[in-house]
Protein backbone atom coordinates (compact mmCIF):
# COMPACT_ATOMS: atom_id res chain seq x y z
CA UNK A 1 0.00 0.00 0.00
CA UNK A 2 1.56 3.38 -1.04
CA UNK A 3 1.61 6.03 1.76
CA UNK A 4 0.39 9.65 1.30
CA UNK A 5 2.96 11.75 -0.73
CA UNK A 6 5.63 13.65 1.83
CA UNK A 7 7.71 16.48 1.22
CA UNK A 8 11.61 16.34 1.20
CA UNK A 9 14.03 19.57 0.73
CA UNK A 10 17.53 18.76 0.39
CA UNK A 11 18.84 22.12 1.88
CA UNK A 12 21.49 23.87 -0.47
CA UNK A 13 24.44 23.48 1.39
CA UNK A 14 24.38 19.78 1.37
CA UNK A 15 25.64 20.22 -2.70
CA UNK A 16 27.80 18.12 -4.83
CA UNK A 17 28.02 19.85 -7.84
CA UNK A 18 27.21 23.40 -7.13
CA UNK A 19 23.52 23.04 -8.09
CA UNK A 20 22.73 19.29 -7.05
CA UNK A 21 22.68 18.04 -3.97
CA UNK A 22 25.62 15.85 -2.65
CA UNK A 23 25.02 12.09 -4.06
CA UNK A 24 25.39 10.42 -0.74
CA UNK A 25 23.56 12.47 1.31
CA UNK A 26 20.53 12.83 -0.79
CA UNK A 27 20.96 9.06 -0.97
CA UNK A 28 20.63 9.01 2.77
CA UNK A 29 18.20 11.49 2.93
CA UNK A 30 15.62 9.57 0.41
CA UNK A 31 17.20 5.70 2.27
CA UNK A 32 15.37 7.56 5.52
CA UNK A 33 11.79 6.59 4.22
CA UNK A 34 12.36 2.93 3.92
CA UNK A 35 14.55 2.02 6.73
CA UNK A 36 17.48 0.76 7.95
CA UNK A 37 19.81 -0.48 4.80
CA UNK A 38 18.91 0.36 1.64
CA UNK A 39 20.42 0.77 -1.87
CA UNK A 40 19.16 4.18 -3.42
CA UNK A 41 19.47 4.56 -7.22
CA UNK A 42 20.01 8.60 -8.37
CA UNK A 43 17.92 8.64 -11.78
CA UNK A 44 18.65 12.96 -12.18
CA UNK A 45 20.00 15.59 -10.45
CA UNK A 46 18.55 16.33 -6.69
CA UNK A 47 17.10 20.07 -6.67
CA UNK A 48 18.02 21.62 -4.03
CA UNK A 49 16.31 24.04 -1.68
CA UNK A 50 13.06 22.82 -3.56
CA UNK A 51 10.34 20.20 -1.82
CA UNK A 52 10.57 17.00 -3.16
CA UNK A 53 7.55 14.29 -3.03
CA UNK A 54 8.71 11.01 -1.88
CA UNK A 55 6.07 8.18 -2.38
CA UNK A 56 6.67 5.33 0.31
CA UNK A 57 5.75 1.71 -0.21
CA UNK A 58 6.53 -1.16 2.22
CA UNK A 59 10.44 -1.53 1.54
CA UNK A 60 10.48 1.12 -0.87
CA UNK A 61 9.80 4.91 -1.90
CA UNK A 62 9.94 6.73 -5.06
CA UNK A 63 11.32 10.65 -5.38
CA UNK A 64 10.04 13.31 -7.55
CA UNK A 65 10.51 16.48 -8.83
CA UNK A 66 7.02 17.13 -10.42
CA UNK A 67 6.78 14.62 -12.83
CA UNK A 68 10.45 14.02 -12.91
CA UNK A 69 11.91 11.39 -11.05
CA UNK A 70 14.95 11.80 -9.03
CA UNK A 71 15.32 8.40 -7.02
CA UNK A 72 14.15 5.28 -6.09
CA UNK A 73 15.17 3.29 -2.99
CA UNK A 74 14.46 -0.23 -1.34
CA UNK A 75 15.33 -1.98 1.61
CA UNK A 76 18.47 -3.64 1.54
CA UNK A 77 18.48 -5.89 4.71
CA UNK A 78 20.70 -8.35 3.26
CA UNK A 79 23.34 -6.28 2.28
CA UNK A 80 27.01 -7.37 2.91
CA UNK A 81 30.02 -6.36 1.91
CA UNK A 82 33.72 -7.82 3.03
CA UNK A 83 36.02 -4.07 4.62
CA UNK A 84 39.62 -4.48 4.06
CA UNK A 85 42.21 -4.26 7.14
CA UNK A 86 41.65 -1.50 8.91
CA UNK A 87 43.73 1.72 8.66
CA UNK A 88 44.88 3.84 11.50
CA UNK A 89 44.45 7.25 12.31
CA UNK A 90 48.20 8.84 12.05
CA UNK A 91 48.36 6.41 9.01
CA UNK A 92 44.87 8.20 7.31
CA UNK A 93 46.31 11.76 8.68
CA UNK A 94 49.38 10.39 6.05
CA UNK A 95 47.35 9.36 3.37
CA UNK A 96 44.94 12.33 3.53
CA UNK A 97 47.96 14.41 2.23
CA UNK A 98 48.07 12.65 -1.33
CA UNK A 99 44.13 13.73 -1.82
CA UNK A 100 43.94 14.44 -5.58
CA UNK A 101 40.70 17.03 -5.25
CA UNK A 102 41.62 19.81 -6.91
CA UNK A 103 40.85 24.10 -6.19
CA UNK A 104 38.17 25.59 -8.64
CA UNK A 105 36.46 22.14 -10.28
CA UNK A 106 32.94 21.19 -10.88
CA UNK A 107 32.98 19.42 -7.57
CA UNK A 108 35.55 21.85 -5.51
CA UNK A 109 32.24 23.26 -3.28
CA UNK A 110 31.18 19.72 -2.77
CA UNK A 111 29.70 19.82 1.15
CA UNK A 112 31.93 16.51 1.48
CA UNK A 113 35.30 16.28 0.04
CA UNK A 114 35.34 20.04 -1.46
CA UNK A 115 38.46 21.98 -1.07
CA UNK A 116 36.67 24.96 -1.25
CA UNK A 117 34.10 24.61 1.55
CA UNK A 118 35.54 25.81 4.90
CA UNK A 119 32.03 24.55 5.93
CA UNK A 120 32.21 21.04 4.78
CA UNK A 121 32.77 17.97 5.85
CA UNK A 122 36.63 18.40 4.72
CA UNK A 123 36.75 14.95 4.16
CA UNK A 124 40.05 14.54 1.71
CA UNK A 125 40.53 10.72 0.78
CA UNK A 126 43.91 9.90 -0.36
CA UNK A 127 45.89 7.28 -1.41
CA UNK A 128 47.65 4.38 1.20
CA UNK A 129 50.80 3.10 0.38
CA UNK A 130 51.45 -0.37 -0.43
CA UNK A 131 47.94 -0.30 -0.56
CA UNK A 132 44.85 -0.72 -3.05
CA UNK A 133 42.47 2.06 -1.22
CA UNK A 134 42.30 5.36 -0.33
CA UNK A 135 41.80 7.08 3.58
CA UNK A 136 41.20 10.39 5.41
CA UNK A 137 41.07 11.45 9.46
CA UNK A 138 37.76 12.69 9.81
CA UNK A 139 35.88 14.54 13.52
CA UNK A 140 32.74 15.12 12.88
CA UNK A 141 31.50 18.40 13.64
CA UNK A 142 28.98 18.87 16.37
CA UNK A 143 26.46 20.62 13.98
CA UNK A 144 25.68 17.41 11.69
CA UNK A 145 24.78 15.25 14.31
CA UNK A 146 21.50 15.11 16.88
CA UNK A 147 21.28 16.15 20.78
CA UNK A 148 22.87 12.40 21.22
CA UNK A 149 26.03 13.62 19.88
CA UNK A 150 25.44 10.87 17.08
CA UNK A 151 25.94 11.53 13.94
CA UNK A 152 22.92 12.67 11.24
CA UNK A 153 22.09 8.78 9.22
CA UNK A 154 22.24 11.41 5.91
CA UNK A 155 25.59 12.90 6.95
CA UNK A 156 27.16 9.32 7.09
CA UNK A 157 26.34 8.07 3.81
CA UNK A 158 27.52 11.58 2.58
CA UNK A 159 30.75 10.22 3.78
CA UNK A 160 30.60 7.08 2.85
CA UNK A 161 30.30 8.49 -0.62
CA UNK A 162 33.01 10.88 -1.92
CA UNK A 163 36.05 9.25 -0.69
CA UNK A 164 34.81 5.95 -3.20
CA UNK A 165 34.96 8.39 -6.66
CA UNK A 166 38.92 8.33 -5.52
CA UNK A 167 39.24 4.78 -5.19
CA UNK A 168 37.63 4.07 -8.54
CA UNK A 169 40.38 5.99 -10.14
CA UNK A 170 42.93 5.26 -7.86
CA UNK A 171 45.79 4.70 -10.19
CA UNK A 172 44.17 6.57 -12.74
CA UNK A 173 43.60 10.02 -14.29
CA UNK A 174 40.25 11.45 -12.80
CA UNK A 175 37.60 11.18 -14.52
CA UNK A 176 34.18 12.82 -14.29
CA UNK A 177 31.55 10.76 -12.85
CA UNK A 178 28.48 10.70 -11.34
CA UNK A 179 26.55 8.58 -7.95
CA UNK A 180 24.44 5.92 -9.97
CA UNK A 181 23.80 3.65 -6.85
CA UNK A 182 24.22 3.44 -3.47
CA UNK A 183 23.67 0.73 -1.18
CA UNK A 184 24.65 1.61 2.85
CA UNK A 185 24.01 -0.01 6.36
CA UNK A 186 25.04 1.97 9.40
CA UNK A 187 25.70 -0.42 12.23
CA UNK A 188 27.07 1.70 15.06
CA UNK A 189 26.49 5.02 15.46
CA UNK A 190 29.32 7.47 14.58
CA UNK A 191 30.07 10.01 17.06
CA UNK A 192 30.36 13.75 16.77
CA UNK A 193 34.01 15.55 18.16
CA UNK A 194 35.50 12.47 17.97
CA UNK A 195 38.75 11.18 15.01
CA UNK A 196 37.10 8.33 12.99
CA UNK A 197 39.17 6.95 9.58
CA UNK A 198 37.14 6.81 6.29
CA UNK A 199 38.29 4.17 3.87
CA UNK A 200 37.28 3.68 0.31
CA UNK A 201 38.26 0.68 -2.23
CA UNK A 202 38.10 -0.04 -5.40
CA UNK A 203 35.52 -3.18 -6.49
CA UNK A 204 35.39 -3.73 -10.46
CA UNK A 205 35.15 -1.26 -13.72
CA UNK A 206 33.52 -2.14 -16.93
CA UNK A 207 32.69 0.63 -19.40
CA UNK A 208 31.56 3.43 -17.95
CA UNK A 209 30.75 2.02 -14.62
CA UNK A 210 32.93 1.80 -11.28
CA UNK A 211 31.85 0.08 -8.44
CA UNK A 212 33.73 0.84 -5.01
CA UNK A 213 32.97 -0.11 -1.96
CA UNK A 214 33.69 2.23 1.57
CA UNK A 215 33.86 2.39 5.48
CA UNK A 216 33.50 4.26 8.53
CA UNK A 217 36.17 2.79 11.22
CA UNK A 218 36.41 4.03 14.66
CA UNK A 219 39.62 4.36 16.54
CA UNK A 220 40.08 0.36 17.17
CA UNK A 221 39.34 0.08 13.22
CA UNK A 222 35.68 -1.44 13.55
CA UNK A 223 33.63 -0.42 10.67
CA UNK A 224 30.57 1.83 12.18
CA UNK A 225 29.14 1.69 8.18
CA UNK A 226 29.84 0.76 4.90
CA UNK A 227 28.45 1.28 1.53
CA UNK A 228 28.98 0.24 -1.62
CA UNK A 229 28.98 2.66 -4.37
CA UNK A 230 28.18 2.57 -8.55
CA UNK A 231 29.75 5.43 -10.42
CA UNK A 232 28.56 6.48 -13.94
CA UNK A 233 30.35 8.49 -16.38
CA UNK A 234 28.52 10.65 -18.33
CA UNK A 235 28.30 9.63 -22.36
CA UNK A 236 30.56 11.62 -24.28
Amino acid sequence: MTSPAVPLLIPARFNGPTESGNGGYASGAIAAYVGGSAAVSLRSPVPLDRPLEVKAEEGSARTLDGETLVAEAEAAPDFQLDVPSPVGIEEAREAGSRYRGVHGGQFSRCFVCGLDRDDGLRLFAGEVPGRDLVAAPWTPPEWVADDAAQVRPEVVWGALDCPTYFAAYLREDLAVSFLGRMTARIDSPVRAGIEHVVIAWPISAEGRKRLAGSAVLDADGKALAVAEVLLIEPRA
